[in-house]
């Protein structure tokens, strides 16, 4: 295997290409996407018209509509959408025990770390009797979407389900595409039964998230669709925005990794490819201060990837998302990080609390060789489901607050409402709305 899967970067070199990622959404067309849209659809059109025709398909046509497009992309027509709770229970009882544990395991630890997240409803009572305040009112309907392509993922599963019971929410439903041979996972409807999710369906795509967003006769549609995707479940929750709420936009997994020359090469290695395994298009990237380590990891990434079933993969993911950034010291290397503003950033370095108040933009901080980002995508506590794509810039990984909403309490007496009143008035006389000012003058 070649020693030199990744390009090394100067940190200035960094800042102008691989720091830099086009917005989300923007995915290149590429050879086998377009000859997929074209057996499709039956031409080429932009992955924007070819969702939306889906979504209005599937919003007038209801089932009918979700079973023809699953029949042209998948080449199956569904007998049925809905998983019954008999397969459900057969996947659990099939599963092997000990994964059966550790999916129970990973449940209660998201579990226990967001019961942990304030989230209460407050008043602030007056002097007169009245009260300002906020009421958390949790969603009734969420919907998770369970990616089941190139590798099934139960425990996205868990983390969107588990965390939305946590919040109160009092519908939980999963939809997840069952393939060209029209079988889910055992292992995610057994995270289903472990999550303990009111409804599961065999919906896949574009189609699942029109189902969500629309409601079908058989699926109540839901008020947030949650979970990632490919970029047709991206683009079609960009779409559906407005009508229903999302978790947001993920694009390809990404992790940066600041080590310095203390590092063991090994461990860094092990964490990068673990990262290259997800996808083609996940990054994984490296930043240090020292040549010596960048070299030896290179090596180690060599040494280890022969024995990795996804090898393919990860070689493609390293070649053209992945890279080496050779900076000055751990000040830039932070700054670097800051700039991409990753999902994961990995602290590799003596004293990585020493660098935790410099960091702005991540989706969560890995600190220390024995912090790593493969037990924060199962069993650590807080969701994996976070920002990409530099939108930690703003965004949050999914927690508590994304399944609840606020409801604000105007509880004024008659003191209040005149010592506030005039004011109200002014500005709205400012505005040029004479009835919010008449309706002012009427109380005072």
């Amino acid at each position: 295997m070649s020693t030199d899967l990744f390009r090394v970067y100067t940190a200035a070199e960094a800042r102008q290409t691989i720091l830099h990622r086009p917005p989300v959404g923007e995915v290149e067309l590429t050879p086998s996407l377009a000859r997929g849209i074209e057996r499709v659809f039956g031409e080429l059109i932009g992955l924007e018209e070819a969702v939306r025709r889906i979504l209005v398909d599937v919003r007038q046509q209801g089932e009918a509509g979700v079973i023809d497009w699953t029949e042209k992309i998948d080449g199956i027509r569904l007998p049925d959408l809905i998983v019954s709770p008999e397969e459900i229970e057969t996947a659990y009882q099939q599963t092997p025990v000990e994964v059966r544990d550790a999916l129970h395991f990973a449940a209660n630890r998201v579990r226990t770390f967001h019961e942990k997240q304030p989230s209460q409803s407050w008043l602030d009572w007056r002097s007169g009797g009245g009260a300002l305040g906020q009421m958390i009112v949790p969603l009734e309907r969420v919907g998770v979407y369970a990616p089941g392509g190139t590798a099934p993922y139960p425990s996205t599963l868990l983390m969107c389900a588990v965390t939305a019971r946590v919040a109160g929410v009092r519908e939980v439903i999963v939809t997840t595409p069952g393939g060209r041979e029209n079988k889910i996972a055992p292992v995610l409807l057994a995270a289903a039964k472990v999550a303990e999710v009111d409804e599961v369906y065999r919906i896949g795509g574009a189609q699942a998230v029109a189902a969500m967003a629309y409601g079908l006769k058989s699926l109540a549609k839901v008020d947030k669709i949650v979970g990632p995707g490919n970029i047709f479940v991206t683009l079609a929750k960009r779409q559906v925005y407005g009508l229903v709420d999302i978790d947001g936009l993920p694009g390809p997994t990404e992790t940066l990794v600041v080590a310095d020359e203390e590092a063991n090469p090994a461990v860094v290695a092990a964490d990068l490819l673990a990262q290259a395994e997800h996808d083609t298009l996940a990054s994984a990237i490296l930043v240090t201060p020292s040549q010596l380590l960048a070299e030896t990891v290179q090596l180690e990434i060599s040494r280890q990837i022969e024995s990795l079933s996804r090898a393919s993969i990860i070689v493609e993911s390293l070649q053209n998302q992945g890279g080496v950034v050779i900076c000055a010291d751990l000040a830039e290397a932070i700054d670097l990080a800051n700039l991409y503003g990753p999902e994961h950033l990995c602290l590799h370095v003596r004293e990585p609390w020493v660098l935790v108040g410099q960091v702005k933009n991540a989706g969560g901080i890995f600190l220390g060789e024995h912090a790593f980002e493969v037990l924060g995508d199962y069993t650590a506590g807080p969701t994996h489901v976070m920002p990409t794509m530099g939108t930690a810039r703003f965004a949050s990984p999914l927690n508590v607050r994304d399944f609840t909403k606020i409801i604000s309490v105007f509880g004024l007496d008659e003191l209040e409402a005149k010592a506030i009143g005039p004011a109200a008035q002014t500005l709205a006389e400012a505005e040029g709305l004479d009835a919010h000012a008449a309706a002012v003058r009427k109380r005072l």
